[in-house]
């Protein structure tokens, strides 16, 4: 398996003095994830979704990590693809910048940037979206194969033009698609781009995601795939804190989740605003507050609560030491993951605790599974 962090940079008070050092603080915990072992970063794109991300421009994130790290893989995951938010052939300028600047590190994803709140604010039809990504894919997989690159679809077409510079990694680096259905899971194999799934219902829905994709893997049409480059490959969300107090853990990481799931159910379902508006954790009344809503909302998370957009939403096994954290990436593994992405930095969590869980998960949980692949 690999190892990656995912940055939404969530902020439960979004104060721009908090804006300022979230972003600041991304930046130094993805630095860390280097120095520990980590093998990729991921940096979402969302517009307008406060609280939830404030990762608006991840290609200037994804810079400013680059130029302060020299190995560790850099996610542009996703990029919101239908054309209002970025013509596709500006995404493949960035990219091909991005990865001629790092060395060659870049994963670039795709997503449709779904959220009502976000299409609104681009004038974006939501019923065009799926379409205007899969041919912003083939778009970005087409245009360093050749001197000259036109295009003619439905709504973008141009003569033939040079686009510059090219990546290092040819034809492209490896292409992912955020799969938030199962529809969407079963389209990524499709196309032969790696899939990017959240993974809140734990090993056996994980292990379903897998069946699906392989499935549509052994059905696919090479002809119709997005580029002759595939990328087979089952990335899965995972929520985690893991601290040498387990207990302590698991008060902090559930308290963050419940805080992310509330955000997300904010702008995916139109809920009430997220009731957290601090993240220090070792203040008392803060605390008080967040122990008083506690009950309902763990009971919520225990019945398996699943928003109408697919999510379900439970206490993460990897919230804990690092023993129960390893237990449950073993058991991801098995499933089916490819990949373990660890969402550590939720909008309750401070920094601190965010440094030492990508310090125990470096030095603690992912060397076990290093062995395991070396043994084989």
């Amino acid at each position: 398996m690999q190892f990656s962090l995912v940055f939404e940079a969530q902020l439960a008070d979004p104060s721009a003095e908090n804006e300022r050092q979230t972003l600041n603080d991304c930046v130094e915990q993805a630095v860390e994830a280097e120095r520990v072992g980590f093998d990729r970063i991921w940096a979402v794109e969302h517009h307008s979704l406060r609280w939830y991300a404030h990762m608006s421009a991840p290609e200037v994130f994804l810079s400013f990590v680059a130029a302060k790290t020299s190995h560790i893989r850099l996610g542009h995951g996703v990029v919101c693809m239908p054309f209002a938010y970025n013509h596709p052939v500006r995404v493949g300028e960035r990219a091909a910048m991005l990865d001629v600047l790092s060395g060659g590190r870049l994963d670039l994803g795709a997503g449709r940037g779904g959220t009502e709140q976000e299409t609104s604010l681009f004038g974006i039809d939501r019923a065009v979206t799926a379409a205007q990504v899969e041919e912003a894919l083939r778009m970005i997989s087409s245009m360093w194969r050749e001197d000259s690159f036109a295009w003619n679809g439905d709504e973008l077409h141009f003569a033939p033009h040079p686009i510059v510079p090219r990546p290092i990694q040819l034809p492209h680096p490896p292409l992912f698609l955020a799969c938030s259905h199962r529809e969407t899971l079963e389209k990524a194999a499709a196309l032969g781009v790696g899939a990017l799934v959240f993974g809140f219902g734990g090993p056996p829905e994980i292990a379903e995601f897998r069946e699906l994709y392989d499935k549509a893997r052994s059905t696919r049409d090479i002809s119709l795939c997005v580029s002759d480059r595939i990328t087979d490959h089952l990335a899965v969300l995972c929520p985690a804190i893991v601290l040498e107090d387990g207990a302590e853990a698991r008060r902090i990481g559930v308290r963050g989740q419940r805080f992310f799931s509330e955000a997300i159910d904010h702008w995916y379902q139109g809920r009430p605003e997220p009731i957290e508006g601090t993240d220090h954790d070792d203040d008392e009344g803060a605390l008080a507050i967040a122990q008083a809503g506690l009950r309902h909302r763990l009971e919520r998370m225990r019945v398996q609560y699943t928003p109408s957009h697919g999510m379900v939403y439970r206490p993460s096994p990897a919230f804990g030491d690092a023993a129960s954290a390893s237990r449950y990436v073993g058991e991801l593994g098995d499933a089916g993951a490819d990949e373990v992405m660890f969402l550590v930095q939720m909008g309750t969590v401070s920094h601190a605790v965010c440094m030492e869980t990508i310090r125990r998960l470096g030095e603690e949980v992912i060397p076990q599974f290093r062995s395991e692949e070396s043994n084989r």
